[in-house]
């Protein structure tokens, strides 16, 4: 017989999988529609008069990376936010809370699905950059790490947020005016070694630059900053926003009437 903990993770994992796939119109082609859009109007239009940000590397190849990655931020912070928050709202999270289920099963469940979403996302922005350009798998490894701790830190990010929401409004305080902006400033569209100090200094505290240059090296093999210092980043983000919602959890901060 399967552990009771086991059976608790399993159906809240379904039912996120699920309510993905169910609206995928929502979930999954509006990043496809955006990021096809990103690719005609910077990768091709504005590209070609850039030329090559680095020996070989055009603007349309150096773009690749830093998009897939907006694409799992966007996807993974906002999938989570939303669902925990319509469970805060349908009141049925308190039933949750008052089971004998530990609270990391509830968190894990959650951000399984968010993760998901964001790697599959990741998977359909990768397929349309093929029409424009050709991927260059230098790093395998460090391209799939990267890819699955970034879905993770804006997954529990994410969770966070909806947990302190009060209205639906709220899950969209911080993707409007603190994750869009970041993302943007995150080296998406440029290298940071282009900006002029302060700019560039101040992009260094932005720990989207660590993720995004970390993909970018295991697709390009090219990047800003160092492997051991972007790990540290996305790692420490990890941990410490896992223990803030367990915490939140288990306080049942923002959650119980």
């Amino acid at each position: 017989m399967s552990h009771p903990n086991v059976i608790a993770l399993g159906t809240i994992m379904r039912r996120e999988i699920i309510r993905i796939l169910r609206i995928w119109v929502q979930t999954l082609l509006p990043s496809a529609i955006t990021m096809t859009l990103y690719f005609v109007i910077f990768g091709r239009m504005v590209g070609s008069r850039i030329g090559e940000m680095a020996p070989g590397i055009g603007y349309i190849d150096y773009l690749v990376p830093g998009l897939i990655m907006m694409a799992v931020i966007t996807n993974s912070y906002g999938n989570i936010s939303s669902s925990f928050f319509g469970a805060k709202f349908g009141r049925f999270v308190e039933e949750m809370l008052a089971s004998p289920m530990p609270s990391w099963v509830i968190l894990t469940g959650y951000v399984t699905g968010a993760v998901l979403r964001g790697l599959i996302v990741a998977c359909i922005v990768l397929i349309i950059s093929l029409f424009f350009t050709r991927i260059h798998l230098y790093h395998p490894w460090i391209t799939l790490s990267t890819v699955l701790l970034t879905a993770i830190v804006f997954s529990l990010a994410g969770f966070v947020n909806a947990v302190y929401a009060k209205k639906f409004d709220d899950i969209a305080l911080v993707p409007t005016f603190v994750l869009t902006p970041l993302t943007y400033l995150g080296g998406v569209f440029y290298s940071v070694s282009q900006l002029p100090t302060p700019w560039r200094e101040i992009s260094y505290g932005n720990p989207i630059l660590y993720m995004v240059n970390a993909f970018r090296y295991g697709l390009l093999g090219i990047s800003d900053v160092s492997m051991g210092l972007a790990y540290t980043v996305m790692v420490g983000f990890a941990v410490a926003l896992a223990a803030t919602g367990l915490y939140l959890l288990d306080r049942g901060v923002g959650l119980r009437s």
